[in-house]
């Protein structure tokens, strides 16, 4: 399977996953920091960062449901569609903590919202782990690309395409 959305040939969507689940890490962090008695800024600060990973997740799902059309019925699609079915899951959780410390008036956190974070982390580790298990599949059935400096040989012109998948 080749992605339709793609930057100097590397698909966007991988690329993309990182950010929201490493903000996510961040905000449970912060507010991990204010439940434990930090400054009360920290619980701001998480929520802000979460609400940050929140826009970055939606991002993503948009160029994994691009990329989730062409792909076959089988095992990778059924891998394909409980990847971003996990993490939905992931942003779910966060955007219920979201939601609820949107009308406090200092968005720190709660042993319970922090909880729910943590439970979202272990879900979006599933994720990870899923996206890994997809890259694995797709790489086996691309050519091996050059490495290093060989690969800066032949840039074209365009570094950002989309383009329909060869069958």
């Amino acid at each position: 399977m080749e992605s339709r959305l793609r930057v100097q040939g590397h698909p966007i969507q991988p690329m993309l996953v990182t950010f929201p689940f490493g903000l996510f890490v961040s905000a449970a962090v912060f507010d991990l920091a204010d439940v434990a008695g930090g400054p009360a800024f920290l619980g701001e600060v998480g929520y802000w960062t979460a609400v940050a990973a929140l826009v970055a997740a939606g991002l993503a799902a948009v160029a994994g449901m691009v990329d989730l059309w062409d792909v076959r019925a089988g095992r990778t699609r059924r891998t394909a569609v409980t990847f971003n079915l996990v993490n939905a899951a992931m942003a779910g959780l966060f955007l219920l903590t979201c939601l609820i410390r949107a009308h406090a008036p200092q968005r720190g956190a709660t042993g319970g919202q922090l909880a729910t974070e943590l439970l979202a982390l272990a879900v979006g580790s599933v994720g990870v782990w899923l996206g890994a298990k997809l890259m694995r599949q797709f790489d086996r059935s691309r050519p091996a690309e050059p490495s290093a400096f060989e690969s800066f040989g032949d840039i074209p012109g365009a570094t950002v395409e989309i383009v329909r998948p060869r069958a």
